[in-house]
């Protein structure tokens, strides 16, 4: 058995250059050994599971959808919205949701206050993303590039 203490995953950043999309993020799957690159789902692991810090006033990521993807959230502290392709919806604490494929959705944190969350994703092999807002498309396979008829940044569009 392979046991991790949160407290002892290291913390990895992401910002966006104007500051709209940021979170800290802790990955315990990759704690656990997970080899994201691996087609062996024995190396793979079937599920990505993280916890997720988003600060206050800022969102993940921009709203998107995956080709294949579900994602499991749970909310463990702190207030936020998730935008969703039938309005924005508000969470707090205890809060449970999913997104299936097809799913546009984006979390963002309260204005005055973060929001952590418990993330659980499948992560499909050949998985893409759709990013409504902005035109994009992210290909995950042969290798990660966000195109729309040239390579872009992954922020192109989004600020």
């Amino acid at each position: 058995m392979n046991k991790v203490n949160l407290r002892d995953i290291a913390e990895e950043t992401s910002a966006s250059p104007k500051g709209t999309f940021g979170a800290v993020y802790q990955g315990l799957s990759l704690a656990l050994g997970r080899d994201e690159t691996s087609t062996d789902l024995l190396k793979r692991h079937p599920f990505d599971v993280e916890v997720v810090r988003v600060p206050a006033g800022k969102a993940i990521c921009p709203y998107h959808s995956h080709s294949a993807q579900w994602e499991f959230f749970h909310v463990i502290s702190g207030r936020g919205s998730v935008r969703h392709a039938d309005g924005v919806t508000e969470l707090g604490a205890d809060d449970a949701f999913l997104f299936k494929p097809g799913e546009p959705h984006q979390i963002r944190a309260a204005d005055e206050q973060e929001i952590v969350l418990f993330v659980v994703a499948d992560n499909p092999i050949g998985e893409s993303c759709h990013y409504p807002d902005s035109g994009k498309w992210l290909v995950r396979s042969p290798e990660r590039r966000l195109i729309r008829s040239e390579n872009l940044n992954y922020f192109d569009g989004e600020e």
